[in-house]
């Protein structure tokens, strides 16, 4: 019969006294560590180290900054866990301007409010000032620029009613591509049709149209000027019929009554 190999117990005890040594080290070592990261902590949350020092907004156009942050009533004494980001998001959504927002928290004190705004179809001439009018038809009258705007399309001769509203309709289906490319919108309404416009183009064009269908027939401008003249200007008829009438017919018709006479 072999003999298994003997262990000695007394040679076992140490290294099994070491190990436990270690191991309540280990452990005091953690209970250490996490004692002084609960202290920390504390410190952190009631010092002013836990309050709103940065604030970042984003995605803001028209609005500044400044204005974002004071519709989100955050200011350096607000503590950062304290705020509640959906309350944020409401106080800023209550501007009409402002379409979408989003805030965040960021770890150790900083916020980051990110907002979508609406998109501004066009300006309304009013008292030398011009006001914005929003794709949802929304009129901004606390909002007056003070420059000529370059970013949309100015109305000119128009009064509060149906006929303004269903202008911002028929800009709002319009791509930016397409907006860009007008410069004024006047109201000249006539026995026929009171909803009728004359539109200034930038490229030096004149269209006359009516409100009702104005989107439908602006979309086409691009491929009706690429088959014009661009040396010739005029007048582009987009009523019931298309067709395009140069400034110079008009005086050469002049002209010709006068030698008739």
């Amino acid at each position: 019969m072999k003999k298994g190999k003997v262990v000695v117990l007394e040679e076992r005890v140490p290294k099994l006294k070491e190990q436990r040594r270690q191991r309540a080290n280990r452990l005091l070592i953690g209970y250490i560590a996490l004692f002084f990261m609960l202290i920390l902590c504390i410190i952190y949350f009631q010092s002013p180290l836990s309050n709103v020092s940065k604030i970042e907004v984003r995605g803001n156009k028209h609005l500044t900054d400044q204005q974002i942050v004071q519709l989100s009533g955050l200011t350096k004494e607000t503590s950062l866990w304290k705020v509640k980001n959906e309350d944020i998001e409401k106080k800023i959504s209550k501007h009409p301007e402002i379409k979408e927002v989003r805030v965040q928290k960021r770890f150790p004190n900083k916020m980051v409010i990110t907002v979508a705004e609406r998109k501004r179809i066009a300006y309304v001439l009013d008292k030398q000032k011009f006001l914005p009018i929003l794709e949802n038809g929304q009129v901004l009258t606390a909002t007056k620029e003070p420059i000529i705007p370059s970013d949309a399309p100015i109305l000119i001769g128009w009064k509060k009613g149906e006929e303004i509203q269903e202008m911002a309709a028929q800009l709002a289906k319009l791509p930016d591509s397409i907006l860009n490319l007008i410069s004024e919108i006047h109201h000249t309404p006539r026995s026929s049709d009171r909803f009728h416009i004359t539109v200034y183009m930038n490229d030096g064009l004149e269209v006359s149209a009516t409100v009702r269908n104005f989107a439908e027939k602006i979309a086409l401008y691009p491929s009706i000027v690429s088959h014009l003249d661009p040396n010739r200007k005029g007048v582009l008829h987009l009523e019931m019929s298309t067709y395009f009438e140069p400034y110079e017919s008009s005086e050469q018709g002049d002209d010709s009554d006068e030698s008739k006479r």
